[in-house]
């Protein structure tokens, strides 16, 4: 049996990048740590709702998302919070309002980014074919 030369490089030496996950918004898969977990939770009234868990420790399903108001439309948009929670809308519907107010305070409080033209959510789609 012939004997190959060890690689320089090991798998053991090349830092991990840590968990993956998809953003319900744009479905981008990204680290972990670059989204924001959602849960189902109750909102300030008591009805159900989607709340902002940017510690990752409540109990339950949760969603990650980028923490950008366009994910969140997005989400919004293509309903996305009770498919990825597993919720049914049910009668009233399950409101997104926490996340939506975390995330524009987040927005408000960042400063602000130049856009990134190969973004998805900053591209021209009304050209595509």
């Amino acid at each position: 049996m012939a004997h190959r030369p060890e690689s320089p490089v090991r798998p053991d030496d090349v830092p991990s990048p840590g968990p993956v996950r998809t953003c319900i918004g744009c479905r981008a898969r990204v680290t972990k740590s670059e989204l924001l977990r959602v849960t189902a939770g109750s909102g300030p009234d008591g009805r159900p709702a989607v709340v902002p868990d940017p510690d990752g420790t409540a109990p339950g399903r949760g969603a990650h998302l980028h923490p950008t108001t366009g994910c969140y439309d997005l989400a919004v948009r293509r309903k996305a919070f009770s498919r990825a929670l597993r919720i049914s809308p049910g009668a009233g519907g399950v409101s997104s309002a926490p996340v939506g107010e975390y995330v524009a305070s987040r927005a408000a409080a960042a400063p602000h980014e130049p856009s990134d033209p190969t973004d998805p959510l900053n591209r021209d789609w009304s050209n595509s074919s």
